[in-house]
């Protein structure tokens, strides 16, 4: 098993840094858009007319 020197753990870190958030966004505004439509849902199922 090779060692892992820091330098390699450096230019590791810069590489994940300069990806930008990718997944993390995507799931953030997925969750964000289920939960606009699961609260827009709820408020209008009240206003629903029982005749």
């Amino acid at each position: 098993m090779e060692h892992i020197s820091a330098a390699w753990l450096t230019e590791a870190a810069t590489a994940a840094s300069r990806q930008g958030p990718g997944n993390l966004l995507r799931v953030v505004l997925i969750v964000m858009v289920l939960g606009c439509v699961l609260t827009g849902w709820f408020l209008l199922r009240g206003y629903k007319r029982k005749d």
